[in-house]
């Protein structure tokens, strides 16, 4: 298939600012390793919002929700006519907020068939506005494509117009959930608070740790992952770079968490997802290079990771 690059610059659902510098980020470390990557294969800048970091927050359980259900949209139906189109879409985005719009474009794009995800990520982001301590959206995006409000961990009480932006998440692209639970694997998850445990817990979705993962071998872990897929026709692979080990990597992202994987691991985790022929979309996010301590080291290591998956694919 034909690779299309998606640049999502938005970073409106993040708690920090800089994720949407993140694109940028990366085009230099291609630059500077003297990489042609950006020239040789096609790509479409998604319009972004990120000018109403400066609006007033009146809602502090889902902030500016409003504006990331927009941005949803606009990603939502970029990634539907690529994939229509016969692109494989790799989605460069900001922050994680706007994977329920590639999700949401995904399901548009193919209504009929099975979706599975594979979420790379220390982070559960199965927060809804009932539940997030934050109220940072990056954390609510499979809530959202699940369909869920976890109400039973309800902690914040949400009014309107917040519940009406809430429910218009929820349908981008179709009405309704993207995908079921049982189709949702995690890779790297290790912080998370109770009531997301809870909605693992309750629907018996399936998550590698990363110690897990090294202790019983990456290729086995991964097999399973794949194996539990068997059915879907279609996966999704979401890469935070925030799955990585900010020890070894860098900071340079949102909400780094220590002991995750190196470079490697991830690569070769992808290779054997696309080695499955099933892998239509990916997307890399959560690259902020304002936090980086290492010069320009988590989008040189994320350029790493995509220059070596796109010349397998």
């Amino acid at each position: 298939m034909t690779i299309k690059l998606i640049k999502n610059r938005s970073d409106i659902g993040a708690g920090t600012r800089g994720s949407d510098m993140g694109i940028d980020a990366i085009e230099i470390a291609a630059i500077n390793s003297h990489s042609d990557f950006f020239h040789k294969h096609l790509f479409q800048d998604v319009e972004t919002h990120n000018e109403t970091i400066y609006n007033k927050v009146n809602n502090n359980f889902a902030k500016r929700i409003e504006h990331v259900a927009e941005q949803c949209e606009r990603v939502s139906k970029v990634v539907k006519q690529n994939i229509v189109d016969g692109y494989l879409p790799i989605v460069l985005s900001g922050d994680h907020s706007s994977a329920l719009g590639t999700i949401s474009g995904i399901k548009a794009a193919h209504p009929n068939k099975v979706l599975g995800v594979i979420w790379i990520d220390a982070h559960a982001d199965l927060h809804s506005p009932f539940t997030s301590p934050s109220g940072n959206i990056h954390g609510m995006p499979l809530a959202a494509a699940l369909g869920l409000d976890n109400l039973a961990c309800q902690i914040n009480s949400p009014e309107e117009p917040t519940l009406s932006h809430w429910n218009h998440l929820k349908n981008i692209g179709i009405q309704g959930p993207k995908f079921n639970p049982a189709h949702l694997v995690y890779f790297g998850l290790r912080d998370f608070e109770e009531p997301e445990e809870k909605l693992i817990q309750e629907h018996d979705i399936k998550y590698y740790k990363v110690d897990e993962v090294r202790y019983r071998g990456l290729r086995i872990c991964v097999s399973e992952a794949i194996e539990q897929l068997k059915n879907c026709d279609f996966i999704y692979i979401s890469f935070d770079v925030d799955s990585m080990d900010c020890d070894s990597v860098s900071y340079g992202t949102g909400t780094p968490v220590p002991v995750g994987f190196f470079a490697a691991e991830v690569i070769e985790m992808i290779d054997m997802l696309i080695a499955s022929k099933k892998v239509g979309c990916i997307e890399f996010t959560e690259i902020n290079p304002l936090l980086d301590n290492k010069g320009n080291k988590m989008a040189e290591t994320a350029f790493q990771v995509l220059d070596h998956i796109a010349a397998r694919i």
